[in-house]
């Protein structure tokens, strides 16, 4: 299973996420609301999926992102993601509210394809 970070700024959701996740088996390894929180947890714990959501308090989802994924590929499952987001290998998007059926499917999904 995986190590995940939660980039997503409304804790209750965070919350929420954080307890299917381990459910599922995974390991939440830091949970993230600001861009820059997300970009130093991703170089400090070198998670193996990312959940974010693009609206944070300070930044956006994609700007970490984009930076985090400069030092290489992590699987993703964009939360809320807008028509240019596209799934791919190891890309998810799920658009809110979603069930935990579907977050299930995507992050098996963005696992699935981790490293194409």
């Amino acid at each position: 299973m995986a190590r995940v970070l939660i980039v997503e700024d409304e804790p209750v959701i965070a919350i929420l996420l954080g307890m299917v996740l381990r459910r599922l088996g995974h390991a939440v390894m830091g949970v993230e609301g600001t861009e820059a929180g997300a970009v130093a947890a991703a170089a400090r714990e070198r998670p193996g999926l990312i959940l974010l959501d693009n609206g944070l308090r300070e930044g956006s989802g994609a700007g970490a992102l984009a930076r985090i994924l400069r030092d290489g590929f992590i699987p993703h499952v964009y939360l809320n993601g807008s028509r240019a987001q596209q799934a791919g290998p190891g890309i998810a998007v799920l658009e809110k509210p979603f069930t935990e059926g579907a977050l299930e499917q995507a992050v098996a999904a963005a696992l699935a394809g981790q490293g194409e």
